[in-house]
């Protein structure tokens, strides 16, 4: 299923679970959306979501490329080789080939910040080639790096900071990015449009309180001797609210967020007093607003003061479509984005999702590893021909072993030249002729139907990529060639049913 989704002109598959369509080219999208029921199968699972979490993109090519290895091996189980001698080879060539990455990976300087960001933005790119927004590479490819570069690089590049918001309507190119924190308008009561709606330098209160008068208890009971007491309690109901409200007005806060409700009452009194306020704001967008400004949740406002306020440059309600979002920008503690996506379909739009975080998760790896390899199965063949070279020299069983694990390689640009609809065989003949040549950089020329110099071409993929997609299918080949039997676990109450019928049994 997943082998015609790999590379650029790999097709989208349709899944439709319950009521809900997904359209998607992203194998661990689509794997996660399969009832996969066998157990080996269920590891092919595993491996394509640890890739995903990992690296983010190549989950496609890890799949393949297991069960390539599998399927190459099977000759060797069916005359009956021991499979810890397979392990043995198999994790013999996934060392070899992650040294021979190391060895061959093209590394860039940091400090020269022109060709750096030229790095990211191929990368970017090749990330996106297969995707649905392939025609929009150079759109979200600056996209994912301005939101990557934009994040504090003196701390782990936390995707968390970068928050993606989907807006249908409009073409896919009106997607915008906030340098800053956007989430979409909370629900509102009366009075908040009299509320100011743009502030610089404004004092941000972030709280986790509820603002708003609650109704009493169905069975609550209270005794009062004379009537003109029971006003006494109602009044002291409103003095604790109206105390809470003017405490936060006092604190100098312009902007006042919450993951609670703030009520009607508690949005006419900011109102009236020049305060912007929102209550039952998203668990993450609160939490992103406090690492950004500086400010601190809190939970009770006995000790409200300037220390726990957030701060930012500027802040402003702005119309994207037709939804509302709160924008702060010019955030001083943490750097953070924030990339609205627009769209016609919904699926269009969630695909798009799925494609940009896999260009954000390219873009940080090679920030965080500054060495890149050919793509277009450059590296699958020079690794396949450093295998196959190796083992002739060895003299064990191993040999074969080895030269199954580098006859796998093949199968990521073969299965690109036939995704492409070229001849799968001559391309492989021109590829396999230019890498006995020490064109080392030589894939496949999705363009031109043919071979070309990926890495002059800029078809570019983070080392770490590779790396983490050889180990994992190595793992995963693995661990199924050591299990000799499968053993299901029936239902307790299907032994005893197996019994009532047949006692002796």
């Amino acid at each position: 299923i997943v082998k015609t989704t790999l590379g650029p002109r790999g097709m989208d598959k349709l899944i439709q679970v319950g009521n809900k369509v997904t359209i998607s080219n992203d194998g661990a999208t689509v794997i996660s959306l399969l009832d996969i029921v066998h157990p080996a199968a269920g590891t092919l699972v595993d491996i394509a979501k640890s890739q995903d979490e990992m690296v983010g993109d190549g989950t496609t090519s890890v799949v393949v490329l297991a069960g390539e290895l599998l399927k190459n091996i099977r000759g060797f189980i069916e005359d009956g080789m021991h499979p810890q001698i397979i392990i043995k080879g198999f994790k013999k060539s996934a060392t070899m080939c992650v040294d021979k990455i190391n060895e061959i990976a093209v590394k860039v300087d940091k400090k020269d910040e022109g060709k750096f960001e030229d790095l990211l933005l191929r990368c970017a790119k090749t990330a996106l080639n297969s995707k649905l927004i392939a025609k929009q590479k150079d759109f979200f490819g600056k996209m994912a790096v301005d939101a990557i570069k934009h994040l504090d690089s003196d701390i782990s590049l936390d995707l968390n900071m970068v928050g993606i918001k989907k807006v249908p309507g409009g073409s896919t190119t009106d997607s915008f990015i906030v340098e800053g924190v956007a989430f979409k308008k909370t629900f509102s009561y009366a009075g908040f449009e009299q509320a100011p709606k743009l502030f610089k330098d404004p004092e941000i209160c972030l709280l986790n309180v509820e603002l708003e008068l609650k109704s009493e208890s169905s069975n609550a009971e209270i005794r009062i001797e004379d009537p003109a007491k029971y006003q006494s309690i109602v009044d002291a109901e409103w003095k604790i609210i109206y105390g809470k409200l003017q405490a936060i007005v006092d604190s100098g806060a312009k902007i006042v967020l919450s993951k609670l409700p703030i009520g009607d009452l508690a949005t006419q009194f900011f109102a009236d007093r020049g305060v912007f306020c929102a209550g039952r704001v998203a668990n993450e967008d609160l939490d992103r607003v406090a690492q950004a400004t500086g400010g601190v949740i809190q939970t009770s406002l006995n000790d409200l003061n300037k220390k726990v306020l957030g701060r930012c440059g500027r802040f402003e309600e702005r119309q994207v479509g037709s939804e509302r979002f709160n924008v702060f920008t010019g955030c001083p503690e943490t750097k953070t984005t924030t990339i609205i996506l627009r769209g016609g379909a919904e699926q269009f739009i969630a695909e798009t999702e799925r494609s940009l975080h896999d260009a954000l998760m390219v873009v940080k790896r090679t920030v965080e590893h500054a060495s890149v390899v050919g793509g277009g199965g450059a590296i699958e063949m020079e690794l396949s021909k450093h295998l196959r070279d190796y083992s002739r020299t060895v003299d064990t069983k191993q040999q074969l072993v080895i030269g199954a694990f580098a006859k796998a390689f093949e199968a990521i640009p073969r299965q690109l030249s036939h995704n492409a609809g070229f001849d799968a065989t001559d391309v492989m003949n021109d590829l396999r002729t230019a890498h006995h040549q020490g064109k080392i950089w030589y894939g496949v020329d999705i363009d031109n139907e043919g071979v070309c110099d990926t890495m002059k071409a800029y078809v570019w993929e983070p080392s770490a990529n590779k790396k983490n997609a050889i180990v994992a299918a190595c793992e995963a080949a693995c661990m199924i060639l050591s299990v000799d039997e499968t053993i299901k676990n029936p239902k307790a109450g299907n032994i005893d049913d197996q019994r009532r019928i047949n006692p002796r049994g």
